[in-house]
């Protein structure tokens, strides 16, 4: 455990229910939230680099983040057996019976955020819930926006420098991520239909950056649900991360 946010905490290991290694991160002592990192990403990049966990620490809470798998320290296989539908879901899953969790929050960021509906779609009974970085289109139709990222992954190296593409692809070095890895991730988006998005019923911020539309509208996810709410703080999707005010909302309305 660090005694500080910005400290490069040590992962932990489990095994998930297929036996793959997944790494996970804890800062904090308190109610357990299960926070999930974004695509191309890891937990110490989205959460502990920017401060976040750290400020939803002091309120009082069991931060815990893992690596989803192909990213960050968990394992990277290469085989199309590793990756079934829905397997980021299953490894969240996996990860709160390791911890023996009953009561506890969910939030996640872009594909983290993904991840905590198809968790919510599937049983999962979280106090609170946060989805920040996602709208409805990017949860009623994933492969959309994972179309964009099949075109970098496959395309590396071609892109004009400043075009959206290259700033995937320079965020894509900085975290090292494996992208054969990475595009079998794409495989296992689920699309969440309507009529389920409208059956969940824990409450649920979501939570973008003013300027993010790149999985469609946030306000318009936070209405399909019927306890949802809605905020905005600074930024677009690529930066609305680094912001302060996404670890502040998430601790806000945790805390509530």
């Amino acid at each position: 455990m660090a005694s500080s946010p910005t400290d490069r905490l040590e992962p932990q290991y489990f095994d998930s229910f297929d036996g793959k290694r997944i790494a996970w991160y804890e800062m904090g002592e308190g109610r357990p939230l299960v926070l999930i990192h974004g695509y191309f990403s890891d937990a110490f990049t989205n959460w502990i680099r920017y401060g976040h966990a750290g400020v939803i620490a002091a309120r009082g809470f069991r931060v815990i983040m893992p690596d989803l798998r192909a990213h960050g320290s968990s394992g990277k296989p290469h085989d199309a057996a590793s990756y079934p539908p829905d397997v980021l879901m299953r490894d969240a899953f996996a990860l709160v019976e390791h911890l023996a969790l009953s009561n506890y929050d969910l939030a996640g960021y872009s594909l983290g955020g993904r991840t905590v509906m198809r968790m919510l779609a599937n049983g999962a009974t979280p106090r609170r819930a946060v989805l920040s970085g996602m709208g409805y289109q990017g949860i009623i139709d994933t492969h959309g926006r994972g179309r964009y990222f099949r075109n970098v992954l496959t395309n590396l190296g071609s892109f004009e420098r400043g075009t959206t593409e290259w700033m995937t692809e320079a965020f894509l070095k900085t975290t090292k991520g494996d992208p054969q890895a990475l595009l079998r991730i794409l495989d296992t988006f689920v699309d969440t239909p309507p009529a389920t998005i409208a059956g969940i019923a824990t409450p649920t911020l979501v939570l973008t950056g003013v300027e993010d539309h790149d999985n469609g509208s946030g306000a318009e996810l936070a209405m399909a649900l019927p306890n949802g709410s809605f905020r905005e703080i600074p930024g677009n999707h690529m930066n609305a991360v680094m912001k302060p005010e996404l670890g502040a909302e998430i601790a806000n309305f945790l805390a509530a």
